[in-house]
């Protein structure tokens, strides 16, 4: 593995425009659980049921209830790990520009990383479904269910549920940002879900570097990706981190 993380150091260091692609993997090691794979939420919940914008509407109760509620309890305590840490380094350092993230934690942020696309939206706040107020997640009293703002609005997430579109400048800014970058680094995610999944892709083609950080292939693995290296996304960013540091 040395040889692979002395390859992306080199990559790294001579990138001029570097963008991350993350997924759940990299937040798992917070403890915020995936939604997909084994272990995922949706081998417990059928996603169709439960995290559906029809559901939302229908009995935004339950909603909260089986899904909502016990999402905020894990996202109050969750803090940043060393895969995020080390991509909010990676930014102080002048190497990586921005942060595509499929996840919906707001950790990246709390990190320090301060250009964010959030693809998916975020549970870290919540939209009223009245008056679009939004309000940090950690700040909502969630004893009576469904919590309502002022307005008497229902509170949601602001993240995008099944049958809700991607949030068109975010899906911009994405592939715009992609078409830019130098260096790619996919952290954590299995390039499964669309269209985030085809931002590497894009990213090859534009003539970048793309480097997979991964516990297991995907995939991109061996056909978009230049070469994967495998392991937890914290031990990793740390040997890269070090590498980068140690030149400079």
């Amino acid at each position: 593995m040395d040889h692979l993380i002395q390859r992306a150091v080199k990559h790294l260091a001579a990138a001029q425009n570097a963008v991350a692609l993350t997924g759940a993997g990299i937040s798992i090691e917070s403890g915020i659980p995936p939604f997909r794979g084994k272990g995922g939420l949706w081998e417990k919940f059928d996603p169709m049921e439960i995290a559906h914008i029809d559901a939302l509407i229908r009995d935004p109760a339950r909603v909260w209830k089986i899904l909502v509620k016990d999402l905020k309890d894990i996202i109050d305590r969750a803090a940043p790990n060393d895969g995020h840490k080390g991509l909010a380094r990676l930014e102080k350092l002048g190497i990586l520009k921005t942060v595509i993230t499929q996840n919906i934690d707001g950790l990246h942020q709390m990190a320090g990383n301060t250009d964010v696309i959030e693809f998916h939206g975020t549970f870290a706040w919540q939209r009223c479904m009245k008056c679009d107020r939004r309000i940090e997640t950690r700040k909502v009293d969630a004893s009576v269910l469904p919590p309502r703002c002022g307005c008497s609005g229902i509170l949601r997430p602001d993240a995008v549920f099944f049958g809700e579109m991607i949030p068109p400048v975010a899906l911009w800014r994405s592939q715009e940002v992609t078409a830019r970058c130098d260096v790619m680094l996919v952290v954590g995610t299995s390039a499964v879900v669309q269209p985030a999944a085809s931002m590497p892709i894009l990213a090859k083609q534009a003539g970048a570097v793309v480097i997979e950080i991964n516990p297991e292939p995907t995939p991109l693995t061996g056909v978009v990706c230049d070469f994967l290296i495998l392991g937890d996304a914290g031990a990793i960013m740390n040997r890269i981190i070090s590498g980068l540091e140690a030149q400079r």
